[in-house]
């Protein structure tokens, strides 16, 4: 690169089949925050198409023309997985004399189990610096081997939608301090989240609002307490949902922390844990997992090891103290609406890149 060819901060657009999914959502908002931040899109323009083929060609195209455009000095971000080309980016950019910058959003070692642990640090090891979810995630990463620079994102920034009318969190609203009612967004499926029946039984002073598919009313306690309000969209979610605390939690237990769900949020930020501050809702969320620390911190939320109790915790909270996490999950929620969280990490990202030591 000749001395007046500036370096760029670049990323490839990719095509995403959902974007309305958790996934697709936090993808997109981090290349548009990417775009606001002055960015290059090497690759085409990001699309929606779900045919395979088109699908296939669409990203393949991308990538092609991403390796052509990229250039000595560039610092190429890349949002991982990325379908089958991960290695050969990582490569090509550093041929080229560009560094790789990796921001995690899933580790295929976990949950899904479609890498080795082994084979998942390898590929990781081709990227310069890594911005993983969490301390606990960046802990393991270097627990099993990672040896390049590492740092965090906090959490998952949380824009609003193209299409969507400016909201954000109102402390005004019926959402009020005196609440203790919860909101669950999710699947209802007794085979995934069967947890929700059972605290149903459990609730007899406090309502949970469901917001999602799959409930079985077959299950569902007479007392009432289970309110399934069907699908919503996230920004009428932030406008107008009903609850007073957002609830973070999967699977068949009350007690969290068993089996390969467990495993995989003790490292993991859930996505709808940003969607829950944006609705200006505190965060329920087992003591152990990822986003623990991070909640405590702020003081955006709860932290327990066990829902069985739940309805006794809450009761428990004064008025005062709910209002002062309200106002610290306005503070926060501010700050994911901005997409200030992807900020600071690549930020702290370019420091690791300039001085490695």
């Amino acid at each position: 690169m000749s001395k007046d060819t500036p370096s760029r901060h670049c990323y490839i657009s990719r095509n995403y089949k959902d974007v309305n999914s958790a996934g697709g959502k936090a993808k997109t908002d981090i290349e548009c925050i990417m775009q606001n931040m002055g960015f290059v899109n090497l690759g085409l323009k990001r699309t929606t198409h779900k045919n395979k083929i088109v699908d296939f060609l669409l990203t393949f195209s991308g990538v092609c023309m991403a390796m052509l455009r990229l250039r000595r000095g560039d610092v190429l971000v890349l949002q991982y997985p990325v379908k089958k080309y991960y290695t050969m980016l990582c490569r090509h950019a550093h041929r080229r004399g560009a560094r790789v910058v990796t921001i995690i959003h899933d580790l295929g070692s976990f949950r899904r189990k479609k890498l080795t642990i082994p084979q998942e640090i390898k590929r990781l090891s081709d990227s310069d610096v890594v911005i993983a979810h969490n301390e606990k995630m960046l802990s393991w990463l270097k627990e099993h081997g990672l040896q390049v620079r590492l740092t965090t994102l906090g959490i998952f920034d949380y824009l609003n939608r193209e299409d969507a009318p400016e909201v954000g969190v109102d402390l005004t609203d019926n959402n009020g301090s005196d609440g203790r009612d919860l909101m669950f967004v999710g699947s209802m499926s007794p085979s995934q989240n069967r947890f929700i029946y059972d605290l149903g039984k459990r609730l007899q002073h406090t309502k949970m609002f469901l917001y999602g598919g799959a409930f079985d009313a077959s299950l569902a306690p007479a007392n009432g307490s289970l309110v399934a309000k069907g699908f919503a969209r996230d920004m009428d979610l932030i406008t107008g949902a009903q609850g007073n605390f957002g609830l973070s939690w999967y699977g068949d237990s009350l007690d969290f922390g068993s089996g390969k769900i467990g495993e995989y949020m003790a490292y993991n930020n859930p996505h709808k844990v940003s969607l829950y501050l944006r609705c200006g809702m505190p965060v329920i969320l087992w003591k152990e997992a990822g986003l623990a620390s991070f909640v405590e911190r702020e003081g955006v939320g709860l932290c327990v090891d066990s829902l069985t109790d739940i309805e006794q915790t809450l009761s428990a909270l004064d008025n005062t103290t709910i209002a002062a996490m309200r106002r610290n999950v306005a503070r926060v929620a501010a700050r994911i609406k901005a997409g200030k969280y992807f900020e600071e990490a690549f930020t702290n990202a370019l420091l690791l890149l300039e001085n490695p030591d």
